[in-house]
Parts: C-alpha cells; structure tokens; sequence
C-alpha cells in the first residue's frame, strides 16, 4: 500500500460505508493456478479476511459481513465440504481471541442445523465471548442464503398472526427486516465480490435493495488491503440517490445515511429482531 492511496481515503465519515458486505469469491481458482488442491485456496484465503477486517475497522467500518459458506455450498465435493468445516471450526478456535482483544463483535448468521454440535458449540462460544465489544461487528454468513433469510423471518410473523398478535394487514416492511439475521444493524452501503464475477448468489438479497456493488477482478487470496482501500475509493466516489433527483441533492433535500438512521430510530422503537 502506497501512502498515496491512503491518502485518497476521505477523512469525512459521510463517505465512507457503515456496513461493508463481502462475497468472498475464486479461492479455488486462485488454487488452480497454482496447481494446488482447492482447500489450499481457502487456507490462503483467511489472510485475506484478517486484511479486511483490520483495514476496515482502521477506517471506520461499523459492521463487516463476509459470506463465509453459502446454503448451496453443500453440493461441493464431500472432502472440499469437510475441509472447509476443519477449516472454519480452527478459524474459530484461532481468531476469535484476536477478535476479542480488538473490542470486535462477532455474530454468525445463517442456518446452523447442518453443523454438527462440536462446530455449533464453537460458534456459540466464540459469539458469547465477544458479546460485549462495542467496536466493529464482524458478521459470518455460514450456511446462509438470502431466501431462507427471508423465508425464516416470514415464518415468525406467521406464528405471530396464528397467535393472534399480529394481523395480516398491518405487517409491514419493518416487521420482516426486524426478523431477519441482521435485521438490527445498519443495511449495507457497499457490496464487494471478488474474482470477476457479477452477480449476488442469494447473498442478503433483502438488505442489498439500496446498496452500492463494487465488482473486483482479483481472487480473494489476493485481496489485500489496497484493493481493500480502492473499493472504498470507489464508494466514496459513487452518489446515492435512495430515489431522489440530483437537484434535491444538492439543495440538501436528502442526506447520506437518512434512510439508514430512519431505520435505525425505527429498531430502536420497536425493539430488535426476534
């Protein structure tokens, strides 16, 4: 990293992303070329999460989300899928104290059934140990797809209506993001795939609705902190509408971060997801 694209990083906190959202993408590629098995992709892979939750707690970042292992992840080859289970259950047992000591917040999201008790004991530890931190909350998205996401936070309001507390007609946008995963944070600002690809593959499908995409070529073991710091660049540079016109920008008719607020205001009235 050169002092110069540090210095590119605006220091005004409306232009940088409260949440920044990661799909992780092309550790196996990155192993191909390399001529190594794929699971060698995903090992070089964590560094690439140490930069990014380092570089983006340095500059501000409130929440980090990283889709770790998506729902049709399954469908992997069996000794890939077992590899990467090995592998997430050392990351917990390895980083989590690092996280802790850094006033990080972990939460991992995602349907945790599949796992088996040993992984899901680990999750919850390390999620008990940092509870806390009242830094950066770093969110895992781990055997998570956007339309489960939406699907579980259907079901609760239909239990809700079955019981009689809810009526049909007054759910209404509030109520289904208060009851997805991360329904109590901030939406993200900025979505990041690596590896070329251009497309979400049912990653937070709810939460993207008003968010900024920043497409990199550059497989994820190779995205360190200055690719890290040219997508924030690249956020910084992009001008958010939220459906307003240019005009009613600039005559201030709507500020960056509104949206997010009034949601924020709106959580807090009624309480967190359930």
């Amino acid at each position: 990293m050169t002092d110069s694209l540090t210095a590119e990083i605006p220091v005004t906190a409306g232009s940088r992303p409260r949440h920044v959202a990661i799909i992780m993408d092309g550790n196996n590629r990155w192993a191909k070329q390399r001529r190594l098995a794929g699971v060698a992709g995903h090992k070089a892979g964590v560094k690439a999460v140490r930069s990014s939750v380092e570089t983006c707690a340095r500059y501000g970042v409130e929440v980090l989300t990283l889709f770790a292992f998506s729902s049709e992840n399954w469908r992997r080859p069996k000794d890939e899928v077992s590899a990467l289970m090995r592998l997430f259950l050392i990351a917990l047992e390895r980083e989590v104290k690092k996280l802790h000591r850094n006033n990080i917040r972990l939460r991992i999201i995602g349907d945790r059934t599949a796992f088996n008790d040993n992984l899901r004991e680990h999750m919850a530890r390390a999620e008990a140990l940092t509870e806390g931190n009242d830094g950066m909350t770093l969110v895992i998205a781990a055997n998570y797809g956007g339309q489960w996401d939406i699907a579980q936070a259907t079901r609760s309001l239909a239990e809700e209506v079955k019981k009689g507390l809810l009526q049909p007609v007054d759910i209404t946008e509030d109520h289904v993001q208060q009851r997805m995963c991360i329904g109590d944070l901030p939406m993200p600002d900025l979505m990041i795939r690596t590896a070329g690809e251009q497309r979400i593959s049912n990653f937070l499908l709810w939460h993207l609705a008003y968010t900024e995409f920043y497409f990199s070529e550059v497989y994820w073991p190779d995205f360190n902190e200055r690719e890290m710091l040219a997508a924030l660049n690249a956020y910084a540079g992009r001008k958010r509408r939220f459906g307003q016109t240019d005009d009613q920008l600039e005559k201030g008719q709507i500020e960056k971060g509104q949206i997010e607020n009034n949601q924020t205001e709106k959580v807090a009235a009624t309480g967190s997801r359930t």
